[in-house]
């Protein structure tokens, strides 16, 4: 049975869920807005299936698998800086509704998941999910992180059902194959992209004169995320990064002078 949502909102959006009797939808720990009170809400350190209640059978050595695979997924959701636990929210007794929301303003996406392509998220960008659908944390490898510093760990949705996401200001589909097979973004504007696409971080230009000026006065650092092949790209109009640093400057804190932060005029 389709997850029954609908988002509204403009400049923060919200997702509401209608759950029929017997369904199920978890979210990260802080995304939860409201509930109806004949919706019931259960805090797990495991995810929908992998480390779940469902596998505990066969006497201590169930037992013991169980809590193996839940030490597994809380030492993954660790490591990526996520929540540890999820929440759980069934209907019972009739329909329910409950509300979900991110923690930037901006946009929110219903992904629906059919078993063959799994989709995967920028860090902090999952809301909620149908039990249905598996949450993993993907290793981007040691190459692109290291060269990069974004994107080495991503969350990873697999199986089949409704996975809903948030980012920053507004999102833009795009589809790489589009445009030659392959597009240069700034690497805090990579919100989601489809199984397919080969996903990398490349330098900005050489070590020479250009590459320099790209690096101070463009705003960009020294690193792209590249994006190649054919699928679903979606991409955020605003980083976090941007964010925080209008929210400082509002402030009074860190003034930066003309080449940014590289050159700061804060003498605090």
């Amino acid at each position: 049975m389709t997850l029954q949502q609908e988002i509204v909102g403009n400049a923060m959006q919200m997702a509401v869920v209608n759950l029929h009797p017997g369904q199920t939808v978890y979210c990260e720990a802080g995304k939860f807005l409201f509930k109806t009170t004949n919706v019931t809400m259960e805090t797990r350190l495991s995810g929908p299936n992998g480390g779940g209640q469902q596998q505990g059978g066969g006497g201590m050595g169930g037992m013991l698998r169980q809590a193996m695979g839940t030490a597994m997924q809380v030492g993954q959701r660790m490591l990526a800086g996520e929540s540890l636990a999820f929440q759980y929210f069934s209907a019972q007794g009739g329909e329910g509704t409950v509300g979900f929301a991110g923690v930037l303003p901006g946009e929110m996406r219903a992904l629906e998941l059919n078993g063959t392509r799994a989709w995967f998220a920028e860090k902090d960008a999952f809301v909620a999910a149908e039990s249905t659908v598996e949450f993993g944390i993907a290793f981007q490898g040691g190459r692109t992180g290291m060269s990069g510093g974004e994107g080495f760990i991503l969350e990873k949705f697999t199986d089949h059902g409704t996975v809903i996401i948030a980012g920053a200001g507004n999102f833009i589909d795009l589809n790489p194959a589009d445009f030659g097979g392959r597009i240069e973004v700034d690497t805090g504007c990579v919100v989601a992209f489809e199984e397919g696409i080969q996903y990398g971080v490349q330098r900005v230009g050489g070590l020479n004169r250009q590459g320099l000026m790209n690096a101070v006065f463009g705003g960009e650092g020294l690193s792209l995320a590249t994006l190649e092949g054919n699928g679903r790209v979606i991409l955020q109009s605003l980083t976090i990064e941007s964010l925080a640093n209008a929210l400082k400057k509002a402030q009074g804190g860190d003034k930066q002078g003309p080449t940014g932060g590289l050159f700061s005029t804060h003498a605090g």
